[in-house]
């Protein structure tokens, strides 16, 4: 009888589960559609070669695209350090409704008092320099992508390569930082939405 009682709390954990994957993919998916579309269009109008723009927009992206969620998955574990997980939250909004926990747990999970923080734990940075700090990561990692795609597809052309490294990450990093503030704020809503409920 009690086992029955925790399965809707284990039903809904799993929705939230799977609700966080979902997001994560739309993230990484409409990162590496903007990502290719910058490339090509830079790669063009640096080598003048609709082929050579082609490949490079072709190719790099997918490169890129997994060094993102390489990137990014290792961010969101720097970020959760900082905050409780969902699953945690979730948990202890649980068992404080049943109550399974005393008055200093409640206290501790409602993050009453200087050393509590409130969020979710796929929270972006939101200091100016967690951001700065994101932004320079990802734009050395998008940096030394960019420059060895070229010089592969450009047939070994330093010259071609270091300009589309140079100019390109430069490019796709102010448009990640927009992606990126996109995202905050998509994730803060359903967190806000998620607090209500």
């Amino acid at each position: 009888m009690q086992l029955r009682a925790f399965a809707p709390i284990f039903a809904a954990m799993v929705r939230m589960l799977m609700h966080s994957f979902r997001a994560l993919a739309l993230k990484i998916a409409s990162y590496g559609v903007m990502h290719l579309i910058v490339a090509i269009l830079v790669a063009l109008a640096i080598t003048r070669d609709w082929r050579i723009a082609l490949a490079i927009g072709l190719i790099e992206p997918v490169v890129q695209t997994i060094a993102y969620a390489i990137h990014d998955r290792a961010w969101h574990r720097i970020e959760r350090r900082r905050m409780r997980s969902s699953v945690e939250e979730t948990a202890e909004a649980v068992t404080a409704r049943l109550d399974l926990m005393d008055a200093r747990e409640q206290q501790r999970a409602h993050g009453h008092g200087p050393l509590y923080h409130h969020g979710h734990s796929h929270a972006l940075p939101t200091s100016l320099k967690q951001i700065a700090l994101k932004t320079l990561s990802y734009g050395v990692m998008h940096f030394a992508v960019a420059v060895g795609v070229a010089f592969v597809l450009t047939g070994g052309n330093l010259a071609l390569a270091l300009a589309i490294g140079l100019i390109e990450p430069l490019v796709q990093t102010v448009f990640f930082t927009v992606h990126d503030r996109i995202w905050a704020r998509i994730e803060a809503r359903r967190a806000r939405r998620l607090a209500a409920a």
